[in-house]
């Protein structure tokens, strides 16, 4: 009795160990990201899922909502050193938390793990170090509603400046609440400075900068892009409000069915289909300059990733990102998410399968990618610097040359 009695606690203390060291081993990584809602429901928890199953110890939390909800949660922890373990990034805000010492140099994590990064497609680098990876990439193309462009007797979608301008015209109806163009210009989220001003000026070869340096007063590149700007508005073509709209706004009235025309990610598509399955739209690429027939600049935004610095579960998040990096899982990845993939070895399956994102890989292989904001300092907020004085003078409080000399002033202090 006594030998059963000691042979049962000894199973006891066993399991109880046993339970205690897995509770020990067990690691639950948070990972804060805008991707899961702009995906087809359940896809990106099923790959979590996955990576569960082959990490035996490690759970996924996925702390998910809209992008601008997203943004303001991971600045507010690198602000406090309370970041998720895994962060999605967009490479405007990257610089900004390097300074902050807030990201984990993915170059020492990579290196700890003998991982080989030849096939990723991109690193974003500051100081020589690794900060962020894009996972997929969205090109910013031209949406178009083709009903309404029908009805307005436009026959094909535009592709030069002023065939926009007299489709935004066509297209405007302010009794019918419908307007040709809609543009984002919240001070809050200044990315429509990025994304839906500057994208005209990448489109026809131009650009912003100049050695390394802010170029914007004097710059014809710029200068004709935000005239052609305030005459859309001056002549009431682009919808209402834009003074404080954002990004999911516009989206929401092009799905809704109140503009003709928007500038807007890939990563848009599922969720307009899913809105409103009814509506009738196009890709197309942005418009150029009359004058010009040199390859389209095409804006696009990746969908970054990166490891917090005051992560507790460095080598358990970078074992995540090598899962959603490896071919097969980037394939899946970029072909649910409507993307180009960021392992150069990943195919998406879209291009043979879907015609609208057929039409977009036909954009991206006739142009180039382009956004100069992607690694600049305080990024997010040279766009902000620039949307004050610019909604200034689209409202006509300053002139042009005012404008361009105010937001260059403002820029250059910040490259000092």
């Amino acid at each position: 009795m006594k030998k059963l009695i000691v042979g049962l606690l000894v199973a006891v203390m066993l399991v109880v160990t046993g339970s205690a060291l897995m509770a020990q081993e067990s690691v639950t990584l948070e990972f804060a990201q805008w991707w899961e809602p702009e995906l087809p429901a359940g896809e990106f928890r099923a790959l979590m899922d996955e990576f569960e199953a082959q990490n035996p110890g490690i759970t996924v939390e996925l702390l998910s909502g809209p992008y601008s909800t997203t943004r303001d949660q991971i600045v507010a922890g690198a602000a406090t050193g309370t970041m998720a373990d895994v962060v999605g990034l967009d490479g405007a805000w990257v610089n900004d938390f390097v300074k902050q010492g807030a990201l984990a140099s993915l170059s020492d994590l990579m290196s700890e793990a003998d991982y080989d990064d030849s096939e990723l497609a991109a690193q974003i680098q500051l100081n020589g170090a690794t900060y962020m990876i894009p996972v997929v990439n969205f090109v910013y193309p031209v949406f178009v509603n083709l009903d309404l462009m029908q009805q307005a007797g436009i026959e094909n979608p535009p592709a030069t400046r002023s065939e926009f301008a007299a489709a935004a015209r066509a297209l405007t109806n302010p009794d019918s609440n419908v307007y040709g163009w809609v543009l984002p210009l919240s001070m809050e989220q200044p990315n429509g400075i990025q994304n839906d001003v500057m994208s005209w000026v990448w489109a026809s070869g131009g650009s912003m900068m100049l050695d390394g340096q802010p170029n914007l007063v004097g710059n014809e590149a710029v200068s004709s892009v935000v005239v052609f700007i305030k005459d859309l508005y001056d002549a009431g073509l682009i919808a209402p409000g834009a003074f404080s709209l954002r990004e999911q706004d516009k989206v929401e009235e092009f799905t809704n069915g109140r503009v003709g025309m928007m500038i807007s990610s890939l990563a848009h598509i599922n969720l307009i289909r899913e809105r409103n399955p009814e509506l009738n739209f196009a890709i197309t690429a942005l418009p150029a300059a009359d004058d010009y027939d040199g390859p389209r600049g095409l804006p696009y935004a990746s969908w970054g990733i990166g490891v917090a610095e005051n992560s507790e579960h460095k080598a358990e998040a970078w074992k995540l990102i090598a899962f959603l990096m490896s071919a097969d899982v980037n394939s899946r990845l970029s072909s649910i998410a409507n993307a180009f993939p960021g392992n150069v070895n990943s195919t998406p399956d879209f291009v043979k399968t879907d015609e609208l994102f057929a039409a977009a890989f036909q954009v991206f292989q006739d142009g180039y990618l382009a956004n100069e904001f992607t690694g600049l300092p305080v990024a997010e907020q040279l766009m902000r610097e620039f949307d004050e004085p610019f909604q200034l003078y689209l409202d006509g409080e300053m002139t042009l040359d005012e404008f361009l000399t105010t937001a260059q002033e403002a820029w250059i202090g910040y490259f000092k």
